[in-house]
């Protein structure tokens, strides 16, 4: 850059033609959950308490066998006295989950990068994102299980296909909808592309980069757990499949609250990152 001119910072403007894309970005987190007073706090918890004790109520009433539907007193009392035989398996599924998203996110910006700078390899990548996209990673575990065998790896490999390509299809997307007036104004100040790129683009694709991240973060959970039914002898996957298979619903129910609070961590985590750094966008 010539003449010692500064570029201007666009992290404050709002990306793209100036419309908002509803679920797209983090518009919809910064416009949802928020902060709520105590009267919404407590509306939610009386009807939380409505249903959970409307359930209860009616499965005793209408004395429901525990092996077709148990009631919230039985899967609470199974979660807190079978926890520490299902820690370990929480553990696991937390390592093939953490490890298969870094490397599938990592992958999925970095291509995410290169065919928005390079439109030609765009023509040559898209083809097989469109693939590992419209493919059901779930039916490549038994391949993988037969090449790698029955650890993290397979495992691990698929919740990495399963997210990147939902990160890179995201990233890609926001990394487009930069306005080019800004474009234009930063390359008359002698901008490169490559700052171009880390001053315009990167900020202005934040939100739409932490909804692809939030997206790919849930679709590795729900592979890894899918991994794990298929095969493996750990993993809360294991432990629903163990469980049905013994009809221990009251258990089974347990681990499926614990892969809802999980799937809750997640929106949660993704939420308060928007909040705080692209929170401009809504």
């Amino acid at each position: 850059m010539s003449g010692g001119d500064a570029i201007p910072e666009f992290s404050k403007a709002k990306a793209g033609d100036g419309h908002d894309v509803s679920l797209t970005n983090l518009s919809a987190f910064a416009s949802g959950p928020g902060i709520r007073s105590g009267k919404e706090v407590a509306a939610i918890l009386i009807v939380a308490v409505i249903i959970i004790g409307g359930i209860e109520l009616a499965l005793r009433l209408f004395q429901v066998p525990l092996y077709i539907m148990p009631p919230p007193s039985s899967i609470a009392y199974a979660l807190f006295d079978e926890f520490p035989l299902i820690a370990p398996h929480l553990g696991y599924t937390l390592v093939e989950l953490i490890s298969g998203f870094a490397i599938g996110a990592v992958i999925g910006l970095v291509l995410a990068a290169v065919i928005t700078q390079f439109p030609f390899a765009e023509k040559i990548v898209a083809p097989y994102i469109l693939l590992l996209v419209t493919t059901p990673m779930l039916a490549l575990v038994p391949l993988l299980i037969l090449r790698f065998g029955f650890g993290y790896t397979p495992r691990i490999i698929a919740v990495a296909l399963a997210a990147g390509p939902m990160v890179m299809i995201n990233a890609a997307t926001g990394f487009r909808r930069v306005d080019s007036a800004k474009i234009a104004l930063a390359r008359s100040y002698g901008a490169s592309t490559l700052q171009i790129f880390w001053k315009i683009r990167a900020p202005m694709a934040l939100p739409m980069i932490l909804v692809g991240l939030m997206i790919g973060a849930i679709f590795g959970l729900l592979t890894a757990v899918g991994a794990e039914m298929v095969g493996g002898g750990f993993g809360l996957g294991n432990r629903l499949t163990t469980y049905s298979s013994m009809i221990q619903m009251p258990q089974f129910f347990a681990v499926v609250l614990i892969l809802s609070t999980l799937g809750i961590l997640i929106y949660v985590l993704f939420f308060l990152i928007g909040k705080k750094w692209a929170s401009w966008e809504a």
